[in-house]
């Protein structure tokens, strides 16, 4: 079941920690500063810091000056960073694609199907 999850979630084991993973979906959106992803995080900067020394290392990071305040960086993912991600969810998606293909009887892809709209419905409320 691990195994599942990793799939379906985005990541296999070793990739990201949930941190970190944490981190990029919220960058996903739009470039933050350090303190304030420390503070949606629920952790101190020092702790946000050392990730975001990891994602930079990493290149899936990078920092430019704050144009509201100077003395803060803000941070934004790398083009290389979405360029994996799409790489990622893409081989996820054939990967499930062929799962449901090889081993669900067509009665049981009709059921994930009718499912399908219940799951976009709570993922947009």
């Amino acid at each position: 079941m691990t195994t599942l999850l990793h799939h379906v979630a985005g990541r296999s084991p070793g990739d990201l920690t949930p941190s970190q993973t944490g981190v990029l979906l919220r960058l996903e959106d739009s470039p933050a500063t350090t303190t304030s992803l420390a503070r949606a995080e629920g952790i101190r900067p020092q702790s946000m810091g050392a990730i975001i020394d990891v994602l930079e290392a990493k290149g899936f990071v990078e920092g430019s000056p704050d144009p509201k305040d100077g003395r803060q960086k803000l941070l934004a993912m790398t083009d290389h960073c979405r360029e994996w991600i799409a790489h990622g969810r893409s081989v996820r998606q054939d990967w499930l694609s062929r799962v449901i293909d090889n081993r669900l009887s067509m009665q049981e892809r009709s059921q994930l199907a009718a499912v399908i709209p219940l799951l976009h419905r709570l993922i947009e409320e």
